[in-house]
């Protein structure tokens, strides 16, 4: 019994050490909470709720504007007729008769007629796509030229401008001279331009009146 015992206190210190380690461990692990631990005593949390503001809903009553009606017209002035006024009756005469054979006098003459509107006259263009060209060119103006006897003897030379316009057939309409010398000259000029036959000048393909001038040389040889 005595061997029993014996070996059962060696085994207690052998162990002694284990048990002090595990002390040190239980007592670092208690100082560790108790300084984490706050022991002072907890505030009570109170929540205070904000009273609500209470929105009524008032029905609002759309008012109608009433428009007053414009005042009545002031009533006319009466005005005040004297007694010696006296109104002069006129005489009807009920018994005339109206005679179906009777000749009608007395009427109105009848309306003039209207006047014919007047056509506007076509545009005269002074340039075109395709100018008037005189047919035969300047060769048929000079053979119609026939120098007049009184500016022959008297030496007259010069140059005459005449103007006009080409119609859509190629015709010379409204001849006249714009500059002239005289001594027969001018009229010469105007005689042989009005004979000449062009060919009528084109805007777009189609015939045009179109505002020409031409020079008319006067030369002796």
């Amino acid at each position: 019994m005595g061997i029993v015992r014996k070996t059962e206190e060696a085994d207690l210190r052998k162990r002694y050490p284990l048990y002090i380690e595990i002390g040190l461990v239980i007592t670092l692990l208690l100082l560790i909470v108790a300084f984490r631990v706050d022991w002072r005593p907890k505030q009570e949390m109170q929540f205070v709720m904000e009273e609500q503001e209470v929105v009524q809903m008032e029905e609002i009553v759309q008012t109608k504007q009433e428009v007053k009606p414009p005042p009545p017209p002031r009533p006319p002035v009466p005005v005040e007729v004297p007694d010696e006024t006296v109104l002069e009756e006129e005489d009807l005469n009920l018994d005339a008769a109206l005679d179906i054979n009777e000749a009608v006098t007395n009427v109105p003459p009848p309306p003039p007629p209207p006047e014919e509107e007047e056509e506007p006259e076509p545009e005269v263009f002074v340039v075109v796509e395709e100018m008037p060209e005189i047919i035969g060119g300047q060769k048929a103006l000079y053979d119609c030229i026939k120098y007049p006897e009184i500016a022959r003897k008297a030496g007259v030379e010069g140059r005459v401008i005449i103007q006009f316009v080409v119609d859509e057939n190629g015709n010379v309409t409204n001849p006249q001279v714009l500059r002239g010398v005289g001594a027969g000259l001018d009229e010469e000029a105007l005689r042989c331009v009005s004979l000449l036959k062009f060919k009528p000048g084109r805007q777009r393909g189609r015939p045009v009146r179109v505002r020409f001038t031409l020079p008319v040389i006067f030369r002796l040889q």
